[in-house]
C-alpha cells in the first residue's frame, strides 16, 4: 500500500472563480440581486482600477465595506443568495472525480482561489467541492448581516501568499502546482508558478493573461481544464485523450487548436531616397 501511494504524483491544481468555473463576475450577480444595476458596479469597479487603490480583483470586497450604496444594501444572505444563482461551467463535479482518481499514477487536489467572496463561491459549489478546498475573500459581519471588515482578500498578491500556504500544507514541489484563471487578478499568481517551474493554464483569450499562461483553453465545459492537463502533464496525445473520453461517456465534438499571434503595426518612417550616381559613373 505504501509503496503504491508513493508512485502517484500529487499536484496541486488552483482555480480561479469568476468566469475560470463559472460566466459571470459574481460581483454583477450580487449587485443586480440588493437592486444596484450592473452598469454601475461597473462603474465603480472601473475607477478603483484606474486608480490602483486596491488590488486588482479586491475592487468588489472595498465597495462592500467602504461604498455607501453597498454597505446599505449588502447582507451576509444575499452574497448566499447570489451564489445559487452564478452559472456554472458544466462538469465541475465531474472534473474533481477525474482529478482525484481518474489517471493511474496521478492525483490533482482541487483547490479554488479567488477575489470573490467566501460565502458567493461556497454557496456556488456547495455540493461539488469542501468549504476547506474554497479560499475566497473572508469578511467579518455585524449582527444585522452586514459587512463590518476584512479578513482577507485573495487578489493579487493575496493569491500568491494563498498558494504558499497552501503548498506548505499539503507538502506538494513548486514545480507540481498548477494555476487556471482568467484575467488581471491572476498576473501575480501566474507569473509566481511560472517562475518555480509550474503550470499555468489561462481560461480566457484575453491578451492581458494569455501570454503568460504556458497554455489558453476556450470552452464552457470545466473539463476542458483536465484536457490540457492530460496532454501537459500526463502526456497523452489526441487520440487517447478523445478514447479517454469516450470511455467515460463524453464525446469531444470539436477540437481546434491554433495560436493567436497579437501584433501591432505602425507605418515605419520613410526612408531617405538613396543619392543618384553621377551621369558619368554610372555609364563607365
Amino acid at each position: 500500500m505504501e509503496e503504491s501511494r508513493a508512485a502517484v504524483k500529487e499536484y496541486l491544481l488552483a482555480s480561479d472563480f469568476d468566469q475560470t468555473l463559472s460566466f459571470h463576475d459574481s460581483g454583477l450577480i450580487l449587485s443586480e440581486l440588493v437592486g444596484i444595476p450592473a452598469e454601475e458596479f461597473v462603474k465603480k469597479t472601473h475607477v478603483l482600477a484606474q486608480q490602483n487603490l486596491v488590488q486588482q480583483g479586491a475592487e468588489l470586497a472595498y465597495l462592500l465595506i467602504h461604498d455607501a450604496e453597498y454597505r446599505s444594501r449588502v447582507r451576509r444572505e444575499h452574497l448566499a443568495q447570489a451564489g445559487k444563482r452564478v452559472r456554472l461551467k458544466k462538469n465541475i463535479r465531474q472534473l474533481r472525480q477525474l482529478l482525484l482518481d481518474g489517471i493511474e499514477g496521478f492525483r490533482f487536489n482541487l483547490q479554488v482561489i479567488s477575489a470573490a467572496p467566501q460565502p458567493v463561491i461556497e454557496s456556488a459549489l456547495e455540493t461539488i467541492l469542501p468549504a476547506d478546498h474554497i479560499h475566497g475573500t473572508k469578511f467579518l459581519f455585524d449582527k444585522n448581516g452586514r459587512v463590518e471588515s476584512l479578513v482577507r482578500a485573495t487578489a493579487g498578491n493575496g493569491k500568491v501568499t494563498t498558494l504558499d500556504d497552501l503548498q506548505a500544507k499539503l507538502q506538494i514541489g513548486a514545480d507540481r502546482i498548477i494555476y487556471v484563471g482568467d484575467g488581471s487578478s491572476d498576473i501575480q499568481v501566474m507569473l509566481h508558478v511560472n517562475r518555480r517551474d509550474g503550470f499555468t493554464i489561462a481560461a480566457s483569450e484575453s491578451k492581458q493573461i494569455a501570454q503568460i499562461a504556458k497554455r489558453t483553453v476556450s470552452s464552457d465545459n470545466a473539463l476542458s481544464i483536465f484536457i490540457t492537463i492530460l496532454e501537459e502533464i500526463v502526456g497523452w496525445n489526441q487520440s487517447k485523450i478523445r478514447a479517454f473520453f469516450e470511455e467515460h461517456g463524453l464525446l469531444i465534438r470539436e477540437w481546434d487548436r491554433s495560436r493567436t499571434d497579437w501584433l501591432e503595426i505602425g507605418q515605419s518612417a520613410p526612408h531617405a531616397p538613396e543619392p543618384e550616381e553621377p551621369l558619368d559613373a554610372a555609364r563607365g
